[in-house]
């Protein structure tokens, strides 16, 4: 099991820290909710949770397929609607694949599947926000 702790310091800031690995990070609002921008916010962890889960698997896979990967980048945009709680309703992945002489297919399958199979994270988002996900690659 899994297992975090988030604590309250002041204003809207708060301090997660998760109970397996015991890093921390900071959240935080912005200042016109009475925030002062000091950290990422729950919604944005959300985004980045999907982007590494995502790219964990990607990596993995490509270095099994003996893909010469140099770098990884994922962009993650969500839509979310416009009332309370103003859940996500879209999501948007982009993975950018830097290497050499990397295979298409290889990317495009490791791709499908961490969204398909492996991914967690996406596999929790399924049914309540749809996840559109697409690859490009550069050649270094």
């Amino acid at each position: 099991m899994l297992d975090a702790t988030v604590k309250y310091i002041d204003g809207m800031q708060f301090v997660g820290e998760g109970g397996n690995s015991g890093n921390a990070i900071i959240m935080d609002a912005d200042a016109s909710v009475g925030g002062r921008n000091t950290g990422v916010r729950p919604t944005e962890l959300l985004l980045i949770g999907l982007g590494g889960c995502s790219g964990m698997d990607i990596v993995s896979i490509l270095k099994k397929k003996k893909q010469d990967i140099r770098g990884l980048e994922i962009k993650v945009r969500g839509e979310k609607a416009e009332n309370y709680p103003k859940r996500f309703t879209e999501m948007d992945i982009e993975f950018i694949v830097t290497g050499h002489n990397i295979s298409e297919d290889a990317v495009k399958r490791a791709v499908e599947l961490s969204m398909e199979k492996y991914c967690s994270v996406k596999a929790t988002l399924e049914g309540s926000a749809k996840v559109n996900f697409n690859y490009r690659i550069i050649e270094v």
